[in-house]
């Protein structure tokens, strides 16, 4: 490329390229270095004083690359950098070149502006069917609207240049949008029109027939009358060609016929007009071609940055679309389009259609591969050449049969509905995010629709170009999708039992939270807990904490989690996604003794503390006492220093020695005299054992926590089950039974005929112990061979 360059007659061109090119190289492998110095942290993003010497370009370059990659939070940001491309260079040549032409004389400089102008405006209105149609270049993707409307306004209102808002108010125009349009549309329009918010008429979208998504033609057209009997005039309708939630396509056709009747401007605008310049064309999407306007973003359908966004319209008037500023005499603004005039040529329109073409080959493909997948529901089924994906999983209710469901539904609580609908949003959402994580280039979005729920948006056309998303990554996605599943549907089957369960335990409160994408979320209620306040508790706080460090440290496949996130509210446990072998009784119980471990041990620990601090000063009162009577008995000339060391040499007091012990355990205030006169000190009372679980349950080796055990397992033969199974039931019966009365040496000897029947009971018991296991035990049928 280098021998290219030197070959252009302009040095200042060859530089310019030359200069572009080092300048992005060096940004392009800016990220490397910065992992490189992960640790270093630059100060060069704190504001300071203009230097007064100057900065040369590699200095100025560096500046810039520490500030766009200086953030390390900041890296989904620029990963795109790395896949502009050559195209992508090529627009951002665009705008180096638009500065350096603004410099050139007046004729020059007017004669390249119409050129790039009129070639750009013909390439696009050929390669997107749109016949003898104008441009108008615009940064803001809605900026083209508005200038649409003004358009209209003038060309409706002819007193309008005179008389101003005069003649509207006589005559209040309406803008008419779908109500599926893209959200802060039509508050943008009136701010940048002046009108006020009841010139927008928001209309609604099918109910009975048809896409949920796409306007009610016949409701259109009755508030169309509805407004000309009231003295307001329908000025201009903005339609659909692939909505910015799910990509459905209104009937623009019968919309047209609606705008010719009444006189109203027609305006189209979506995603899919990018198909327009493919070879086959769906009739809805054809039928853009014959609208009055229509907004098109080359940028992200080619893959192109800082490109601007295309307005395409038909009008015979050139005053108006100069008062209107579609058209401008500014050579600056005819430059916009400079970076898509060089981008277009560069891409060639092979290059143009094949990456159009790609991107909606990468949606049939999705849209085939999710329809092998179970509980996975696609929205835009009937929308077969839609290059907008959206799906979502759903499942029946668990032992529910779906067609009495679908029939009951209408019947069915409105709260329990709406549970299951926040639940469902929940999974939704954590499966979104999941599947962003795995495949990043894929460009998911995450979207909240109004009657679906939480969907899962795939749309290439916006995205493939820039992530460069093959097909490779859409099957990666089907298959990460269908691994996911297991883990969603056992979820949402436990969260009912987790439910039951808790509810079945005393000291637990099931929190319902249907925004948490997990099995549930449960709050231990301690003996001071004020249950009818939801302010912050902090003994409760101290509890949870500790229990979510214990439910940590066992090391199970859940995740656990303290919450909720406004720290105002009490705290809770919440339990993360699971598979189907979680025990949720072994689960929910271990979280019961847990708790009640901590809370009782938290409470000994304060009545401890209150006890010490009793005892010490009992011990001081005690200490003082028994000084005061030691004086009493020595005499007063004892405590003279000579007379006392006197007779104490000739009358020696035989004195003994008095002091006090603390036993933890029992709590008390003891004498050390036993201590002293036997050398040994007491044992004192034998502390009570911790409270454990009413069942423990008995895990195989290797067996993580809140496993279901393997029942038919392979790795143990019935012979090793069963022993297995009898000698942790005998343990269990020699350990919890009462030990007998050993008799006294010389005592007499119960005769045999005593012990025979307690032996034999005994026995009997054993037996049937090992025939009767626990419930939570897993039960193996013992052969005959045994018996």
């Amino acid at each position: 490329m280098d021998a290219s360059l030197e070959k252009i007659a302009d040095p200042t061109l060859a530089e310019m390229g030359k200069n572009l090119k080092e300048a992005m190289k060096m940004l392009e492998d800016s990220q490397r270095r910065t992992e490189e110095e992960n640790g270093k942290k630059s100060s060069g993003d704190i504001p300071g004083p203009l230097q007064g010497s100057g900065q040369d370009m590699v200095s100025l370059l560096q500046l810039v690359q520490n500030l766009m990659h200086g953030d390390e939070d900041e890296e989904p940001q620029s990963a795109r950098i790395q896949n502009i491309g050559e195209q992508g260079h090529i627009a951002l040549l665009g705008h180096s070149l638009g500065a350096y032409i603004s410099t050139l004389d007046k004729e020059k400089l007017r004669k390249l502006t119409t050129r790039i102008l009129s070639d750009t405006t013909l390439w696009l209105c050929r390669i997107f069917r749109y016949e003898n149609g104008c441009a108008y270049f615009h940064e803001e993707e809605r900026e083209g609207l508005a200038k649409i409307c003004r358009l209209a306004i003038h060309s409706r209102y002819e007193d309008f240049v005179v008389d101003g808002f005069n003649v509207l108010y006589n005559k209040k125009p309406v803008i008419y949008l779908s109500a599926a349009a893209r959200p802060g549309l039509g508050q943008y329009l009136c701010n940048q029109l002046g009108l006020p918010f009841p010139c927008l008429c928001r209309v609604p979208c099918n109910t009975m027939f048809g896409s949920q998504h796409q306007m009610d033609v016949a409701f259109l057209e009755k508030l169309i009358k509805d407004d000309i009997e009231r003295g307001k005039l329908p000025l201009l309708l903005v339609a659909n060609a692939g909505t910015a939630a799910v990509g459905h396509t209104d009937k623009i056709g019968r919309l047209k016929e609606l705008c010719e009747q009444y006189g109203m401007w027609l305006h189209v605008e979506g995603v899919n007009l990018a198909t327009l310049a493919l070879g086959y064309v769906s009739s809805s999407v054809l039928a853009a071609t014959k609208c009055d306007s229509m907004t098109l973003t080359p940028g992200p359908w080619l893959g192109l940055p800082a490109v601007p966004a295309v307005t395409l319209y038909k009008h015979d008037d050139p005053a108006l679309t100069l008062v209107a500023g579609l058209t401008s005499n500014k050579p600056a603004d005819k430059l916009r389009a400079l970076p898509l005039w060089l981008s277009l040529q560069y891409l060639g329109l092979d290059g143009i259609v094949e990456r159009i073409k790609h991107a909606c080959q990468l949606s049939q493909r999705l849209q085939e591969g999710l329809k092998k997948v179970n509980h996975i529901k696609i929205l835009v089924e009937d929308e077969l050449s839609s290059p907008v994906v959206v799906f979502r999983f759903f499942q029946e209710l668990p032992g529910s049969d779906p067609v009495p469901r679908a029939v009951s539904m209408p019947s069915a609580a409105p709260s329990t509905v709406g549970r299951e609908r926040h639940c469902c949003d929940a999974l939704n959402r954590w499966l979104g995010e999941q599947l962003r994580q795995l495949v990043p280039t894929s460009g998911l979005t995450v979207m909240d629709l109004e009657v679906e729920g939480v969907c899962i948006r795939f749309s290439p056309l916006m995205t493939a170009a820039v992530l460069g998303t093959r097909g490779e990554d859409v099957d990666q996605l089907v298959a990460c999708a269908q691994s996911k599943l297991p883990v969603l549907t056992c979820t949402l089957q436990l969260r009912e039992e987790f439910k039951q369960e808790v509810t079945a335990t005393a000291g637990l409160l099931h929190v319902d939270d249907p925004n948490w994408p997990g099995i549930g979320v449960v709050r231990y209620e301690h003996a001071n807990d004020d249950k009818s306040s939801l302010k912050l508790d902090p003994e409760g706080e101290k509890i949870h904490a500790a229990l979510l460090k214990k439910l940590n440290e066992l090391e199970s496949d859940l995740t656990f989690k303290m919450g909720p996130e406004y720290k105002s509210m009490k705290s809770c446990i919440y339990i993360g996604m699971a598979s189907d072998d979680v025990d949720i009784s072994e689960l929910v119980e271990t979280i019961a003794v847990t708790a009640r471990e901590i809370e009782e041990n938290s409470r000994l620990l304060e009545n401890m503390t209150e006890v010490v601090r009793k005892g010490i000063q009992e011990a001081q009162v005690q200490l003082q006492k028994a000084n005061e009577e030691r004086l009493l008995e020595e005499g007063v000339l004892r405590q003279i220093p000579v007379v006392g060391s006197v007779l104490n040499w000739f009358s020696p007091v035989q004195a003994s020695q008095k002091g006090r012990t603390f036993n933890l355990t029992a709590g008390s205030l003891e004498s050390t005299e036993h201590t002293y006169v036997y050398k040994v000190q007491g044992t004192g009372v034998t502390p009570p054992q911790t409270p454990t679980g009413t069942r423990t349950k008995q895990r195989l080796p290797g067996q993580k926590p809140f496993r279901r055990s393997l029942r038919g397992s392979d790795a143990l033969s019935e012979t090793s089950s069963v022993s297995h199974s009898e000698d942790l039931e005998k343990a269990e019966q020699l350990s919890g039974a009462p030990e007998p009365d050993t008799p006294e040496p010389g005592g007499p000897e119960p005769p045999p005929s005593t012990r025979a029947p307690q032996d034999a009971e005994q026995t009997g018991a054993l037996r049937s112990g090992a025939q009767r296991p626990e419930d939570d035990r897993p039960q193996v049928e013992e052969p005959e061979s045994l018996r």
